[in-house]
């Protein structure tokens, strides 16, 4: 880069002066610190412009490296899912009874597993929805508990002064 020093400005400046004039020279040199700065700024969007490139395209290398990765766990996950779904099927044809082992024409070689009995688990949604916590219950002094008259009126009776 061009180096300038105090110096080289201050000649720059006086030629400048007995060129342009001293009228002319604050409109000229306003004019040219536009232009410095249209320049620098042109230069930082290109900056910037080419980082951005080369941050897409190293985010483009990544995203094939992590398909290729996925691609190469989903195909070794079938292959395990098949092998034990083929040694499932050939330990279930050994341990049923050979009558039973063939398959009917019908089946198409598929074995299904005896159904099993479906149990309600009886759970009660409706007191679910409507529970309320305790401690926001205790917090708005929402009775928990109900209370017989008797108890009522010996908690809110009022306390003998001892004299």
């Amino acid at each position: 880069m061009i180096d300038f020093g105090f110096d080289k400005i201050a000649l720059i400046g006086a030629v400048a002066l007995i060129v342009i004039g001293p009228e002319k020279l604050p409109r000229v040199a306003r004019t040219v610190g536009h232009m410095l700065g249209k320049a620098q700024r042109y230069v930082a969007d290109v900056k910037a412009e080419v980082s951005r490139s080369i941050e897409l395209e190293e985010l483009q290398k990544m995203k094939s490296q992590f398909e290729g990765a996925a691609r190469d766990v989903e195909q070794s996950v079938n292959r395990e899912v098949s092998a034990t779904s083929a040694d499932l099927k050939h330990g279930w044809e050994d341990g049923l009874p050979p009558a039973l082992a063939t398959p009917a024409p019908g089946d198409a070689g598929v074995l299904a597993p005896p159904p099993i009995d479906y149990t309600h688990p009886k759970k009660n949604w409706r007191l679910k929805r409507g529970a309320m916590p305790a401690w926001y219950k205790q917090r708005q002094g929402i009775r928990t508990k109900a209370l017989s008259g008797a108890a009522r009126v010996a908690r809110f009776r009022p306390k003998p002064l001892n004299r």
